[in-house]
């Protein structure tokens, strides 16, 4: 089969297209021909070694092995069961659950044994991929590159509201609106959860669509007035802010907090590190979280949220699998919407 393989830390041209075996299902596991895999932050940043090099690269000790076939956004079509009592799976359209744990429930995505596809297992820039049949969950909508647009990204952003607590007519900022997670973050806050958005990007090009999403106000974060722009609009300082920039906007969101406001942050785009003033934090009694993925729980709330229409997938371009390296550049591109997904059959998949 053909397969997308990360060969070590660098550039792109550590992506290399390749023939490997067709994966075999083991006991408790299926063979899924992958029809889509939306790309995620988290695959490229493994590949620079933003998340560190050798045993520090991965959410395992002895870190990222490679050759490593990235992905993790992953739906398809069980094509194989590697038992008896996992049949009744063939022919199922499914979406992946991107990870496996032994943690108790509700605290998975934090158990020390926490394994990603994609990072230690083989993910879905490949024709197949095996994975537990118990965590093939249906896909939430009829086209398999929309499905793929919620696994990460939307499990990310569903936890974050969790998290937060958002209560109905409290105001929320978004950052990095019009990107995968950003997207999600407006969508659930203000359609889910019912939260008047704030939503901050880059161009006002995508104002429109990021109010079709449920934003109340989209501010570009160029403005040399935004601090003031957002005070003015709300009427005073929001109550929540829903972060993936990171240093680039982390003291202004502090600054616009309310006292007893609640920071999230899932990503940092615009810089990994920072500076802060602690008297900000204790004096104005933020609460912060960092975040990342999410329980089982959530992910069946979320994916029941997409099946309701309460949640639609935001999709900026399609790639064939092929064109993996053109694809990761395109996705660090500034000014995107949405996801960025990758079909590993030329037509059909979508």
């Amino acid at each position: 089969m053909k397969a997308v393989q990360v060969t070590g830390y660098g550039g792109l041209d550590k992506l290399e297209l390749a023939e490997v075996p067709v994966p075999e299902p083991k006991d408790g596991e299926v063979l899924v021909k992958v029809k889509a895999c939306a790309i995620n932050n988290t695959e490229i940043w493994m590949r620079e070694g933003a998340y560190g090099t050798g045993k520090d690269s991965g959410w395992r000790p002895e870190g990222v092995q490679f050759p490593r076939t990235p992905g993790s956004d992953i739906t398809g079509e069980v094509v194989q069961a590697g038992s008896r009592e996992n049949e009744d799976l063939l022919g199922k359209r499914v979406v992946l659950f991107p990870f496996t744990s032994s943690g108790e429930a509700g605290f998975e995505h934090i158990s020390e044994d926490m394994s990603f596809i994609g990072s230690e297992y083989d993910g879905g820039y490949a024709e197949y991929v095996v994975w537990p049949a118990d965590l093939c969950f249906d896909m939430p909508l009829s086209s398999y590159s929309d499905s793929a647009a919620f696994s990460v990204s939307g499990l990310t952003a569903w936890h974050m509201a969790r998290q937060i607590d958002i209560q109905p007519g409290e105001t929320v900022m978004v950052t990095g609106a019009n990107g995968g997670v950003g997207s999600l973050n407006v969508q659930i806050a203000s359609k889910v959860f019912g939260a008047r958005v704030i939503a901050l990007t880059g161009g006002m090009e995508h104002e429109e669509n990021l109010k079709a999403l449920g934003a109340s106000c989209v501010l570009s974060y160029k403005s040399e007035r935004l601090q003031e722009e957002i005070l003015e609009w709300n009427g005073g300082p929001v109550d929540a802010v829903l972060d993936v920039v990171g240093d680039a906007l982390f003291s202004l969101s502090l600054e616009v907090l309310k006292k007893g406001g609640r920071f999230c942050t899932s990503g940092s785009a615009g810089g990994q590190v920072t500076s802060l003033d602690l008297r900000t934090l204790y004096l104005k009694h933020i609460t912060m979280y960092g975040s990342v993925l999410g329980t089982r729980a959530e992910f069946k709330e979320l994916m029941q949220a997409v099946a309701d229409g309460q949640i639609k997938p935001v999709i900026d371009r399609y790639f064939p699998l092929e064109e993996a390296k053109e694809a990761q550049k395109y996705f660090k591109n500034k000014g995107k919407a949405g996801k960025i997904v990758l079909l590993p059959e030329a037509t059909g998949s979508q």
